[in-house]
């Protein structure tokens, strides 16, 4: 892929969220980019005259990295990752060296292959430039439409300057941002325009959250090559000024009550003028069938709210495509109740949503929005163990999802790459995946007041992302401890953990939480384990309540009482059992490169593919064999690790 042009650049990359009629350009491709290892482009104003061709580095910044192997790297990790850091001190070299401007292929980052940069060195500042031009017409200027300039995700804080003119900063390295760039191009009569980006992405800030890639160049054990930069699409659109706004700004789709298939809509909007009445209307659709229409809801402060029945009557049933039947039979009481089609793994049955917003002084369509629901209900609380979808027991069958690609890293190679995945994962028995990498957040270790800030914005906006998609059942703000190395005797940080447990319950009440996944639980819907033992060892203590609830890799599965100070937790009788981690897998590809091989990592390690679902199905036989039934655990995780 080195080099080459993305070629998704035709896909709309939100397709969760369609507006009819928006006219939009994606801006993947070729870009301008230098680094700025002095951080002397502000002062230079590169934004202002454009980057140079190239700069002089005074001084660069290099990793001395020791490489030493723990006998386990999961109580390494838990310990306290202080010791990694130590091992990776950066030091500065005084001879001197000079960044050149180059293009760099977005979205991917300069440490990856597909980008054509492909560099692994240390570089915190980051510069981009393209031009663009506006894509509104005459007649959309005529009626203020703007411009929106959108990111899917820029790691980690990006200032964008267009015409040398500010537009905006975001900080947040897994989430989307846009600014609306109308005025700053109303202001310059000039065609074509210039969009720069400048971007910081601490190499060793631990407060900065950054999943699980290492704070150094070159990554060991578990963890990943940074990836800094821009690493999601980045396209701009036309929009009404007037509009209805996505899951990030506040819409909300409830979709979880499969008794009365009602479904709720909390809609948000945006850019509504002072003193005009507006409303909204909504309509729910199924196989083409009209199901149900609201009237026009009024809006007050920005938000409407109201509910509208999925319910399918026999007209709307007898006149389904039979395509919409084949694979989700009437019959089929895990596929239907009542005329409610039910959304699952195995049966993703989705209804299409569409959003209409109206001028109701002047009776005008403004905007028009598509979007859909899967109706489904999780349940975790009803005290005998069992985690269930859509009021039946349902074992989630996962793969620790990292969400990296050798040549791209974070980034898909293509849309496709997704698609594959999954496609993959059904056929080697897996209900669904963990993901790991990308949304989990405490990767930190000083606990702080700027952790906690830059946490909990960043993991509000990564739950209103995710919130309408009925596939994302279970919410895991926290891995391991990470960010919280002293929750056995720190009241503070056990409380930082309750407070986000609270904050995304009150965003998401319908999904269970998974407070702090693998050990060291401090208020949780679920009590899940961590454990890469092989064999019999596995196997005895999933076959024990006892054994399960003992500690895991050195630290307690609940926080014990600090006496005086806090209660601690413990595991509530009937919450549902859940081991989210096992196997670490690894496999040894055949072409691998001789260096590339001894970064592979994993605990244990298959020669071929036979080999791998050899291994896959010990471990699971080794989890569900020494299970008692009283203790089912929901989930079995088996992650494979690739640098």
């Amino acid at each position: 892929m080195q080099g080459q042009r993305y070629h998704d650049s035709t896909d709309y990359p939100r397709p969760d969220f369609q507006r009819t009629g928006s006219r939009w350009l994606s801006l993947n491709g070729p870009w301008d980019f230098i680094f700025d290892d002095d951080d002397v482009g502000l002062s230079l104003r590169w934004h202002h005259f454009g980057l140079p061709s190239q700069v002089t580095v005074k001084e660069t910044l290099k990793s001395d990295a020791s490489k030493t192997e723990s006998d386990t790297i999961t109580q390494r990790i838990a310990a306290g990752t202080q010791n990694l850091l130590q091992d990776n001190a950066f030091r500065r070299n005084t001879s001197a060296k000079i960044n050149h401007k180059r293009p760099i292929i977005v979205p991917f980052v300069f440490q990856c292959p597909a980008s054509g940069i492909d560099e692994r060195g240390i570089h915190e500042v980051l510069w981009y430039e393209r031009s663009i031009t506006d894509l509104r017409n005459q007649a959309e200027r005529q009626d203020g439409r703007r411009l929106l300039l959108r990111f899917g995700a820029v790691d980690y804080e990006a200032t964008v300057w267009l015409d040398g003119s500010l537009v905006g900063t975001h900080r947040g390295g897994h989430v989307p941002f846009h600014f609306d760039v109308t005025d700053a191009l109303d202001a310059d009569t000039r065609d074509v325009h210039r969009v720069t980006v400048r971007v910081f992405d601490s190499a060793h800030d631990l407060t900065q959250p950054r999943g699980k890639q290492y704070w150094g160049a070159r990554p060991e054990s578990i963890f990943y090559t940074p990836s800094g930069g821009i690493w999601q699409n980045v396209w701009l659109e036309v929009v009404p000024a007037a509009r209805i706004a996505d899951s990030s700004f506040g819409t909300v789709i409830r979709a979880n009550d499969i008794h009365t298939g009602n479904v709720h809509f909390d809609v948000a909007t945006q850019g509504l003028q002072v003193g005009r009445d507006y409303a909204i209307e909504a309509e729910i659709s199924f196989g083409g069938q009209l199901i149900s229409r609201s009237a026009q809801v009024g809006i007050k402060e920005g938000f409407c709210s109201f509910s509208l029945s999925a319910r399918l009557t026999k007209d709307n049933v007898s006149a389904l495509p039979e395509e919409s039947l084949r694979d989700a039979p009437l019959s089929d009481s895990s596929c239907w109740r009542d005329g409610i089609a039910l959304w699952s793994p195995e049966h993703p049955q989705l209804y299409d949503i569409t959003f209409r917003l109206f001028d109701s002084y002047a009776g005008k369509e403004l905007d028009e929005v598509k979007t859909s629901t899967g109706i489904r209900s999780i349940q975790w609380s009803s005290g005998d163990g069992l985690w269930r979808l859509n009021d039946a027991p349902y074992f989630q069958m996962l793969c620790l999802d990292q969400g990296y690609w050798p040549a791209s890293f974070l980034t898909p190679e293509s849309s496709h790459s997704l698609e594959k995945d999954i496609e993959c994962a059904k056929r080697m028995g897996l209900n669904g995946c963990r993901k790991h990498q990308k949304a989990e957040m405490a990767n930190a270790y000083q606990f702080s007041r700027q952790y906690v800030d830059r946490l909990n914005q960043e993991w509000t906006e990564s739950v209103r992302l995710a919130i309408n998609h009925p596939s994302v059942v279970t919410w895991t703000p926290v891995n391991e401890s990470w960010g919280y190395p002293s929750l056995m005797d720190d009241a503070e940080q056990r409380n930082h953990i309750r407070s986000l447990y609270y904050l995304t319950k009150i965003l998401d009440p319908t999904r269970s939480i998974n407070d702090n996944c693998g050990w060291e639980h401090v208020c949780t819907d679920l009590s899940t384990f961590h454990d890469y033992s092989d064999g019999p060892e596995l196997e005895k203590t999933c076959a024990d309540l006892n054994a399960i609830l003992d500690p895991k890799a050195g630290r307690e599965l609940f926080a014990k009482e600090i006496p005086g100070v806090d209660p601690g937790s413990r595991h509530t009788p009937g919450a549902p059992i859940i081991c989210t981690e096992c196997g670490g897998i690894n496999i040894n590809l055949a072409d691998n490169h001789a260096d590339e091989e001894t970064r592979d990592w994993g605990y244990t390690t298959a020669a071929d593919p036979e080999d791998l679902l050899k291994r896959i199905e010990k471990v699971v036989k080794d989890v569900v064999g020494g299970t008692q039934k009283s203790l089912l655990p929901s989930l079995v995780v088996l992650p494979g690790y690739a640098q």
